[in-house]
């Protein structure tokens, strides 16, 4: 079992740091080199580099849950459930097939309950009176 883990290029698992601004505000973000690869994978499928897509995540999550919390953690996260996704064919593999033009209804419907929670839709505006 084990040869199929460690038969993995040291540097897949060799951590990079990459400065990348988000709105004007410069920060370090350090990952693995092969969750590196897949960003940049997911990134170029929409025609974006691995900067502007870890912008959009950023934005996204706030949006969503209006709290970033551990954003390394989040991209590792999202890297994997990007692979898994493709290994469960529910995000196809043809590179050429952008991640926006899915619909994520369909790609989320029926994973296992560990996989998603509803996301929760927290306003940016102030409460009205």
């Amino acid at each position: 079992m084990c040869q199929v883990f460690i038969s993995a290029d040291p540097q897949s698992y060799e951590s990079r740091t990459r400065s990348v601004r988000l709105h004007g505000v410069v920060t370090s973000i350090r990952l693995e080199n092969l969750h590196w690869e897949v960003l940049e994978e997911i990134g170029a499928r929409d025609g974006m580099n691995v900067t502007q897509l870890i912008e959009k995540l950023y934005d996204e999550l706030v949006q969503a849950r209006g709290a970033v919390g551990n954003f390394a953690s989040f991209l590792r996260v999202s890297a994997l459930r990007y692979m898994a996704l493709q290994a469960q064919q529910r995000i196809p593999a043809d590179l050429s097939v952008p991640i926006r033009s899915l619909d994520a209804g369909t790609v989320l419907r029926d994973l296992p309950a560990s996989w998603a929670r509803p996301t929760q839709r927290v306003s940016l505006d102030p409460p009205r009176s």
